[in-house]
């Protein structure tokens, strides 16, 4: 028998946050520690997935299968596509820098608070999440998936309530009700998007009579399944819901500006560049595949919602006042372009908001982060309390500016190629919505350019005076996400080789071609 190389992505993450939490309350340095070893193991172990992974040969790979739940027809069943093993990849890669950047915020304010383990449990919170996330990425049998689909939501609720900014942790009550609240709504949100989708389970196996993502695509193929009109698109709509919650899409993006303001900057990363990515994903792998001509039955109206995210994200965006829900309105936009591209039906704009998932979950994180270590120095989360940080802290200004630049999809930076890509493809089917997301690009200049000056520029206000450069742990955190999204932006083709192939294969269950070029006859 072959090494369980997907299971074991998934178990190491998942085994490890059991063992940091069991570290006894005086040993809060090594829960650290060993939280760090354990999310750069399963860095390695997602790296020989894509070693082992073969562009261009079968869809699923690396597969595993073993009956579940045998009475109801539940399997095991594991198999990662050029999708999935590139954002295994992207999770597994940033929950490293994650842990590293969050290695004070769950600190004790007390020196002598060892009845309570804040600092193991807000590790072994993050290393579920990576599992269950890894996991759902590797999920063929749509049981399984919506059990880790649901099942997230724990962790991130403790860690979006339980551990905000250490500037707003002791003793401010409003604080506390700022992140309970944020907390609940994301909570309810997607438990409400959670349920739809359970209906819709329970549907599809009753039509398809099963829950294996290969044999309902095997029936389908074959002719020996149909769906009626009306239950496809229905059984479509449930699905689809609940992933435009997770992605999230206007007009179900309301959790994400609360959750991301009032979490911790590395948390804030953890839901907008890698647990959001679970609906995006989703919606290629399930939505797509399953429900092909309800997908195109229901793309029309989609496009339009993604526009209306594109351009209401990057509008609120312009307007805020605080650092981290600015960041979360940009991810509003950002979201609207990958869907965008999903649901263009085109090879390239497919293949640009895969990218799009894996350059902004990077870009993201590099913004986010810094903007952390910016709070934290300061203690306030309003652009108005910051003012000529560069003269006194360069180095954070320098990969602010450049996590800024990345954001707004400036040429030579990895976002650039998988906005490009989503706009081509866009264009090539949907001009009008094309043209109007286009504005969007603007709009992204605007936001980014205007914090930056705000923060980084001008006369050095006095709170601002003294304040502490990066320091080395930060740069570590920071310096790789700048290299790689300098090299993913200049030399995109390793990233490319591994989607094309599954985006080939998705065009192909929807039966959608590219559109012909229209050449004008010479006059």
């Amino acid at each position: 028998m072959s090494f369980p190389l997907l299971t074991a992505t998934a178990a190491l993450p998942a085994l490890g946050a059991i063992a940091t939490a069991a570290v006894p309350a005086a040993r809060r340095t090594a829960a650290k520690w060993l939280a760090l070893l354990v999310s750069v193991g399963t860095l390695a172990l997602s790296a020989i997935q894509l070693v082992r992974f073969e562009p261009g040969g079968a869809r699923y790979q690396l597969t595993e299968s073993h009956a579940w739940i045998k009475d109801f027809g539940v399997r095991y069943e594991l198999g990662v596509d050029g999708i999935g093993v590139a954002l295994i990849g992207l999770t597994a890669l940033l929950i490293p820098f994650i842990i590293a950047a969050g290695w004070h915020d769950a600190d004790p304010l007390e020196t002598n608070s060892s009845r309570w383990r804040p600092t193991q449990g807000f590790f072994a919170l993050i290393l579920a999440v990576e599992a269950m996330v890894v996991l759902s990425f590797e999920a063929t049998d749509v049981f399984l998936f919506y059990i880790l689909f649901e099942a997230m939501l724990i962790p991130m609720y403790f860690l979006i309530g339980g551990f905000g900014d250490r500037a707003h942790a002791q003793g401010d009550e409003a604080a506390a009700t700022q992140r309970s609240y944020a907390a609940v709504k994301f909570l309810l949100y997607n438990l409400v998007g959670g349920l739809i989708m359970l209906a819709a389970v329970i549907g599809l196996y009753v039509v398809a009579g099963s829950f294996s993502l290969n044999e309902i695509a095997a029936a389908r193929a074959s002719g020996s399944l149909h769906m009626a009109t009306n239950t496809e698109r229905l059984l479509f709509l449930g699905f689809f819901f609940a992933f435009a919650v997770k992605a999230p899409l206007w007009p179900l993006h309301t959790w994400l500006p609360n959750a991301m303001g009032e979490a911790t900057a590395p948390v804030a990363v953890l839901i907008t560049a890698v647990v959001d990515k679970v609906g995006t994903f989703a919606m290629l792998r399930f939505c797509l595949q399953l429900f092909p001509e309800a997908s195109k039955w229901a793309t029309p109206v989609i496009v339009v919602l993604a526009v209306i995210s594109i351009i209401y994200g990057a509008l609120l965006a312009v307007g805020q006042r605080d650092i981290k829900r600015l960041v979360a309105y940009a991810s509003i936009s950002h979201f609207g372009f990958i869907i965008m591209g999903i649901f263009a039906m085109t090879s390239q704009g497919q293949s640009g908001a895969t990218l799009y998932m894996i350059n902004h979950g990077i870009s993201t994180a590099a913004l986010m982060l810094v903007a952390g270590f910016l709070i934290s120095r300061r203690g306030s989360r309003l652009i108005s309390d910051y003012g000529g940080v560069q003269k006194v802290a360069p180095v954070l200004a320098g990969t602010f500016l450049i996590g800024g630049l990345a954001t707004l999809s400036l040429p030579g930076l990895a976002p650039f190629v998988s906005e490009f890509l989503v706009l081509v493809g866009t264009f090539s089917r949907y001009p009008v919505a094309g043209v109007v997301a286009t504005l969007g690009i603007v709009l992204a200049a605007l936001y980014v350019l205007v914090l930056y000056q705000r923060t980084m520029t001008g006369p050095v206000k006095a709170e601002v005076q003294g304040m502490p450069d990066l320091k080395v742990r930060e740069l570590l955190v920071v310096a790789p996400l700048i290299a790689l999204l300098i090299f993913l932006g200049v030399y995109p083709k390793p990233l490319t080789d591994i989607v094309n192939p599954a985006v080939r294969q998705t065009m192909s269950d929807v039966q959608k071609k590219d559109p012909n070029p229209v050449v004008e006859a010479a006059k």
